[in-house]
């Protein structure tokens, strides 16, 4: 046998399996509604650190499940979760806003409909329940900086091109402090300096771990692939931009986690 094709026999052999990345709806329940989440994971890590992943206001869409595989393939079990309930998803900003309006003017409600989606990733085996994370994107990013001022067990929040409400201190759980971090498009119409200014001074207040990073140029969704079709003004995808954000939370929950 040639030493060339008997080299390659051997290394075949003696590679690892790839590892996969596996998928899988969950449904679940809360307050009554029938949720649907979406579950990512690699099938070579026994354990990993959880990250939650909350949608922007059109619901559970592609993106979102996009972003929980993207995690998966760094090394964390991911859950995209189902704020609104199962199959509930629009191309329609009047329905998307009517469909987010309870929670945004409940922050209790919103809260109690992320930490379902929390609880499910936690009952995950393959999750490590003292290294949890959350990110989110629009209303998404709105949803897990409240997870954080909640005490929710999250070691870390991650808000891009979010509208994340000041808190009072005395509205802040004491015994648990999840850094924050809020990715923001400098020229977002619909979060710019003033009210970023407001949340700013309450975290300080409320004596909370938190960064904000300003993405020059970027608007509103930069993140999402699918919002040059919204047709949206001041909503537009930013591939650099969106690259870089994505960059800055894995140099954050590396610093969170010891992940390299």
């Amino acid at each position: 046998m040639p030493r060339l094709l008997l080299a390659l026999m051997l290394l075949a052999f003696t590679l690892p399996a790839a590892a996969e990345v596996v998928t899988e709806k969950i449904a679940y329940e809360h307050d009554g509604v029938e949720l649907e989440g979406f579950l990512a994971y690699d099938n070579d890590i026994e354990a990993a650190p959880g990250v939650l992943v909350v949608h922007e206001w059109w619901g559970l869409t592609q993106h979102a499940r996009d972003r929980a595989v993207e995690l998966a393939a760094l090394g964390y079990v991911a859950f995209a979760l189902d704020m609104y309930q199962a199959g509930f998803l629009t191309e329609q900003p009047e329905w998307a806003s009517a469909w987010a309006a309870p929670f945004v003017e409940d922050r209790q409600k919103m809260r109690d409909r992320a930490l379902a989606g929390l609880e499910v990733l936690m009952q995950q085996e393959n999750v490590e329940p003292d290294n949890l994370a959350a990110i989110g994107f629009c209303f998404g990013g709105s949803t897990v900086v409240e997870l954080a001022y909640s005490g929710a067990p999250l070691s870390a929040v991650v808000s891009f091109h979010g509208n994340p409400k000041p808190i009072a201190p005395e509205d802040v759980d004491r015994d648990e402090h999840a850094s924050i971090l809020v990715i923001q498009g400098s020229e977002d119409p619909y979060f710019g300096p003033t009210p970023m200014q407001k949340f700013m001074a309450a975290a300080d207040a409320a004596d909370l771990d938190w960064q904000v990073i300003w993405i020059g140029g970027a608007v509103h969704s930069f993140m999402s692939p699918q919002a040059d079709t919204r047709g949206m003004d001041g909503v537009a995808y930013d591939k650099v931009a969106a690259d870089r954000s994505w960059g800055y939370m894995q140099a954050f929950f590396n610093e969170v986690f010891g992940m390299d």
